[in-house]
Order: structure tokens, then C-alpha cells, then sequence
């Protein structure tokens, strides 16, 4: 199958997805949702595949969030279907047999942070920055950060990332456990695929049943993608992404 916002490439037992929206630093729309659960059946159908790796094309982001321009104008009911889309690509990243690698290769916001935070096991290149910046925007969360950020860093630094929308840089991110190793960017790739042929190794049976028991509650995300439908009931987030858009600090009414 042909992409235009991914790249999906393979060599021996390890897949490598890479989101190409370089001029957009790799921002998620719904194209490249759609590619990404096009490409992770491939690789789920791949029965020579036993690892994969994800990773942004370029070299400032992984992916700096979801495409803010698709989301400004979005109902309560269009922004709940938009977050149970995100929740479902990033679901079946949780949900795949095999061991997943995100390479970290820059920013790694907003969506882009719960991109990362679906995989298993997390690298990071030395100008990797993290956050989850949304209540800036006038929203929330919404592909499953506010449910995998508490799970992997605990819930008091979680909250102070969401509630702040702080940014981290991959130092700080290594300290909390935001992720394993942070490697010089050029290194960053070699690690990754070094990291996938030592998975590649073990019993395929035995990581695929140690995902399943790693596995978030479902029924969490989907209080998240209500709480974040609701956000676009009100005037925030039109006037949180447009200051965004804009270039200008938002002037939230109380």
C-alpha cells in the first residue's frame, strides 16, 4: 500500500513507521491516522515481524501534536468521534503482538507525546522535549494521555505536566521515567534498531502475553474523549488555537 504521510519500511524482523508531515513537524491529522492504522495492520499481518519501530521523519520533531487546524473548528460531537479516532490508532499500537519501539527524534507534543506514550518502550534523541500543552489550547488530552502519562510517570507528575502544560526536555523526561535511554540524535536510530533485534530474539509468545498484562483499562479512555468533547461546548478552544494560529497569547474569558 502507498502512503503520503507516512513511510513504512522493513528489514529482517523489524518494521519501521515514520510519520512524514515534515513541513508540519509530523502534527497528526486525520490522514495520517488513517495511514497509521493502514500501516500497523500491515505489520500486523507481517508474520516475519517481531519489532517496530516509530519515529518522525526529519530532525527537530517526532510529531509537535495534532494538526490544530483541523481541530479549531470541531463540534463537541465532531471532537469526541476525533478522540475516540486517535484513541483507536493509538489502542492498536497498545494492542499489537509485538514489541514497540517509539525513537524520539525531537518534539514530542500533545499528541504527540500520547503517540509515544502508546508504545512500549521509549528512546530518546538529546533535543527530544516533551509536554502535553493542551490546556493552553482550551482542551485536554484527548488520544490517551491523561491514562497512559499517570500509568507511566505517576499520577502527581502527570498532573502537574497536563495541568501546567509544561515542557521537558529528554534529561528530565530519562530522570521521571517519561522514557528508558536518551541517545545522541545521530545514534538515536542504531539504538532503536539495536534495542529491536534484542526483542527480536525472545520468545515472541512470551512478549506478546507480556503486553497483554501491561494493557491500560479501556473504559478509561473513554471518559477522557467525553471530558474532551465537552472542552468544545465552550468558547476555549476556538479562542485557545486560534491565539495559537495567530501567534498571540489567548485571553480565556472566566
Amino acid at each position: 500500500m502507498s502512503y503520503s504521510s507516512i513511510k513504512l519500511a522493513t528489514s529482517g524482523h523489524t518494521a519501521v513507521i515514520a510519520v512524514s508531515r515534515a513541513s508540519a513537524l509530523n502534527a497528526l491529522n486525520s490522514v495520517v491516522l488513517d495511514e497509521l492504522d493502514a500501516a500497523l495492520a500491515e505489520v500486523r499481518a507481517d508474520k516475519d515481524c517481531r519489532a517496530l519501530i516509530i519515529t518522525g521523519e526529519g530532525e527537530k520533531a517526532f510529531v509537535a501534536g495534532a494538526d490544530i487546524a483541523e481541530m479549531r473548528d470541531l463540534g463537541p460531537d465532531e471532537a469526541v468521534s476525533f478522540a475516540r479516532r486517535g484513541q483507536a490508532v493509538f489502542r492498536a499500537i497498545e494492542e499489537l503482538p509485538i514489541p514497540v519501539i517509539a525513537a524520539v527524534n525531537g518534539y514530542a507534543l500533545g499528541g504527540g507525546c500520547e503517540l509515544a506514550l502508546a508504545c512500549d518502550i521509549r528512546i530518546a534523541s538529546e533535543n527530544a522535549r516533551f509536554a502535553q500543552p493542551e490546556t493552553g489550547l482550551g482542551i485536554i488530552p484527548g488520544f490517551g494521555g491523561s491514562v497512559r502519562l499517570p500509568a507511566t510517570v505517576g499520577r502527581a507528575r502527570a498532573a502537574y505536566l497536563i495541568l501546567t502544560g509544561k515542557q521537558v526536555n529528554a534529561a528530565d523526561a530519562l530522570a521521571m521515567g517519561l522514557v528508558s535511554e536518551v541517545t545522541p540524535r545521530e545514534s538515536l536510530m542504531a539504538r532503536a534498531h539495536d534495542i529491536a533485534a534484542e526483542l527480536a530474539a525472545r520468545s515472541p509468545v512470551a512478549l506478546a502475553h507480556a503486553k497483554r498484562t501491561l494493557a491500560t483499562c479501556a473504559k478509561a479512555y473513554e471518559r477522557e474523549a467525553l471530558e474532551f468533547g465537552k472542552c468544545f461546548d465552550t468558547a476555549d478552544p476556538k479562542e485557545g488555537m486560534g491565539a495559537f494560529l495567530e501567534r498571540r497569547k489567548p485571553g480565556f474569558a472566566r
